[in-house]
């Protein structure tokens, strides 16, 4: 009976029709409760608006591509002024320079490693010099994690211990690895200064930023410290045109920072830190573009030039430049190719007149004519026909009006084709028939025959050379 019903009903079952999920009202609800997102749980719903949202920003992309024949746009504006986006970077940029400049080591930290270094050396018996091998080096890296902490590790890698000198008991002198430490430490500072300054966080500081960063030095100078006020803005600007003048060679108002920090020019910059015990004459303090001296003989040389007070210089006037020893080619060549025509310059040639920061750059090319950067800037006016190579014609060229001024100043008759021959002697060029900037610069005489082609008094020198160098040798055997 109770098999038999079972049956029965299991049977009836089976007949009748099971309806379809999607045919179930609570299915429907469920599905249209789900889709709507008022079920779900926080992070589905942030995964889902997500995705709405990378679509939406694919889905343009794909269509400004279109748009723009499938070419990719390389260019990316930068965020306004005062817009989100510019405060997020510009926090950005403090937190993380700030946090760099915490990992520095401080004035206090480096006196601690340096007497470290000098309680933990030991003493060469040959030399007397301060020496440390490897576990001396370990050893020290321990104490002054104890004494500075964590700041200091990096230096005391092995890999740092390496870089040094070894001698024959594989010992470097502990000198050498501090003043690495020392200029590290400077050079990272610098950077952080330097980035801090940069607007745009572009890694380029334009002119009144890199005038701003020497403003910030001047305080901590010593040379500099009692630097009159009213002159400050002024040598902040001669300054900074060197830094341009070698790390800017396209003159795009673009310093590339760390072409900046390994450049010989915040080197020579930096020199000016030290107090030197004995007196420092005028002539050597005048060697150092970046000295007060020299600073304020630029300005006394463009005001003495400048005959008619307008702030520029006429080629009339330039010429009185280094008491007239310069050629009157090689000042054309020089307004022609470095100097820049005016609003109101028309085109007559007398309007062209070089302005202080022009002047700055000649100054420059005829103080540092051995190096790439001057020796190019001379060689664009040597080369008369813009060609990029001089000819024996453009020597001669060149060379007639130093030799006029030669005879002039009373001294013997000379060949000019002796001097030319004389010249293509010392730069050996690599085509036999003309001399490009790179074969000055591969002779390593560049600015010696760059002296010799504009400037009598250069040509006098080495003409005189060996009496020259006789005179130097005389005081120092003395």
């Amino acid at each position: 009976m109770y098999s038999g019903s079972s049956d029965g009903e299991g049977h009836d079952a089976t007949q009748r029709k099971i309806p379809s999920a999607s045919s179930m009202l609570w299915v429907r609800n469920l599905r249209r409760f789900i889709g709507s997102g008022a079920g779900l749980g926080s992070e589905a719903l942030m995964e889902l608006e997500t995705k709405r949202i990378l679509l939406e920003i694919f889905k343009e992309k794909q269509q400004k591509n279109a748009e723009a024949r499938s070419i990719p746009s390389f260019y990316r504006k930068k965020p306004e002024e005062g817009s989100i986006s510019h405060r997020v970077q510009r926090l950005a940029k403090y937190r993380f320079l700030k946090k760099q400049s915490d990992l520095l080591l401080n004035a206090d930290d480096l006196d601690a490693m340096w007497v470290c270094l000098r309680e933990n050396c030991v003493i060469d018996d040959a030399t007397g010099a301060e020496k440390m091998n490897y576990e001396d080096f370990c050893h020290i890296a321990s104490v002054c994690m104890e004494q500075i902490g964590p700041k200091c590790r990096r230096f005391f890698s092995p890999s740092n211990f390496m870089k040094f000198e070894k001698d024959e008991s594989g010992r470097i002198a502990i000198l050498p690895f501090y003043l690495y430490v020392m200029r590290t430490v400077s050079l990272t500072q610098a950077r952080i200064d330097m980035s801090e300054l940069d607007e745009d966080s572009d890694g380029f500081l334009q002119s009144h930023e890199m005038e701003a960063y020497i403003r910030g030095l001047i305080p901590n100078l010593a040379q500099l410290r009692d630097m009159p006020a009213a002159f400050i803005q002024m040598y902040c600007r001669i300054a900074a045109h060197k830094f341009f003048f070698f790390c800017d060679p396209h003159r795009r108002d673009k310093a590339c920072i760390k072409k900046v920090l390994l450049s010989n020019c915040l080197q020579e910059l930096m020199e000016l830190h030290q107090e030197s015990e004995e007196e420092i004459t005028d002539t050597e303090q005048a060697e150092n573009w970046f000295s007060l001296t020299s600073a304020q003989r630029i300005c006394d040389m463009f005001l003495a030039l400048d005959k008619d007070m307008n702030g520029t210089l006429s080629k009339q006037e330039l010429r009185e430049y280094a008491d007239g020893t310069l050629t009157e080619i090689f000042i054309e060549r020089a307004f022609d190719e470095h100097v820049r025509r005016g609003k109101n310059g028309g085109g007559g040639g007398n309007a062209r007149e070089m302005d202080f920061e022009s002047f700055l750059d000649f100054v420059l090319a005829l103080e540092n004519k051995d190096t790439p950067e001057g020796l190019t800037y001379l060689f664009r006016c040597l080369d008369l026909h813009g060609r990029g190579y001089l000819t024996t014609a453009d020597i001669h060229t060149l060379f007639r009006d130093v030799h006029q001024k030669w005879i002039e100043g009373g001294n013997y008759e000379l060949c000019i084709e002796d001097v030319r021959d004389e010249i293509w002697d010392m730069v050996k060029p690599s085509d036999p028939l003309k001399i490009t900037v790179a074969d000055l610069l591969a002779c390593k005489q560049g600015g010696t025959v760059a002296s010799m082609l504009i400037d009598v008094r250069g040509f006098w020198a080495h003409d005189n050379r060996e009496n020259l160098l006789q005179e130097e040798e005389e005081p120092d055997e003395e």
